[in-house]
């Protein structure tokens, strides 16, 4: 999942907070500039003292990985995350190692516009299952952030490490297990491949979601399904994943960047131009 936000929004925040609710193990890696490929997957160090090669692996070896603030390091560093998050498995020096399940990745990132950034590959970016954009809270909630974190010595209000564990890494994978049962009809499916085709065919969008955006439109419609507590999934489940599961994998063309409109708008105007299947 990639988060983007201004600084200052708690993307990280919540991260660290969905890591204790997990129980899972978690790690953590602070993007910088000089942040170097080996010191995300690890890299062969030899020990003179048994004469022998050995692996010092890297922080990716954990099942809830924070990249934070991926898109401030270069993209030879952005792209050592490619294998790790397609495959659950990382290979050092020609030996691979299989993460242990499961395995997710949370990243963060600024706006593209703000100084220092780099912008993520697109192969990079056609990885992550979902893309939320964190904007500022309502009046009142900011208001509510301001009193709880001020109230407390060194403004600790809201800390992460106060949340309670809800689940255990085995609920996680029996959850995902139970999401990818859920039925879906084949003409729900042809909905999701004709909406993820629909952004290929448009004047107003030059690079398109390719059928990993299709693939994902499913899978997101199938845990949307679960959480209302059905085993099936629905023109309005997949919907609902349009937004957050293809507005990173598109590129608008850049007379319509230019002219002021946002992804969102243009995938709104997309979803509006395919019909849906009737239930």
């Amino acid at each position: 999942v990639l988060l983007e936000g201004k600084p200052g929004l708690g993307k990280t925040h919540l991260v660290l907070a969905l890591a204790q609710t997990f129980g899972a193990a978690f790690r953590r890696i602070q993007f910088t500039p000089d942040l170097m490929p080996s010191d995300v997957t690890g890299h062969t160090l030899y020990d003179l003292g048994t004469q022998s090669f050995h692996v010092r692996k890297g922080p990716v070896f954990t099942q809830l990985l924070l990249a934070d603030e991926i898109n401030r390091a270069p993209a030879k560093t952005q792209s050592a995350l490619l294998e790790v998050m397609q495959e659950s498995q990382v290979t050092i020096d020609g030996t691979t190692h299989t993460l242990a399940p499961p395995f997710m990745t949370f990243a963060t990132q600024n706006p593209i516009e703000q100084e220092g950034t780099y912008p993520l590959p697109e192969a990079q970016l056609d990885r992550f299952l979902l893309k939320i954009v964190i904007d500022y809270p309502s009046a009142e909630e900011e208001a509510w952030i301001v009193k709880a974190v001020s109230a407390s010595a060194g403004g600790r209000g809201l800390s992460p490490a106060s949340v309670a564990q809800l689940c255990t890494p085995d609920d996680i994978l029996q959850a995902q297990q139970e999401a990818a049962s859920v039925q879906a009809v084949e003409s729900v499916v042809n909905y999701a491949v004709n909406l993820t085709r629909a952004t290929r065919n448009n004047a107003t969008i030059t690079v398109g979601a390719g059928t990993r955006g299709a693939i994902s439109l499913v899978r997101t419609a199938k845990s949307y399904a679960l959480l209302d507590g059905r085993h099936y999934i629905t023109p309005g489940d997949v919907k609902r994943a349009a937004l957050p599961v293809l507005r990173h994998r598109i590129t608008l063309a850049p007379e319509v960047a230019i002219s002021g409109q946002t992804v969102d708008q243009v995938l709104e105007s997309v979803i509006r131009s395919v019909e849906a299947p009737r239930q």
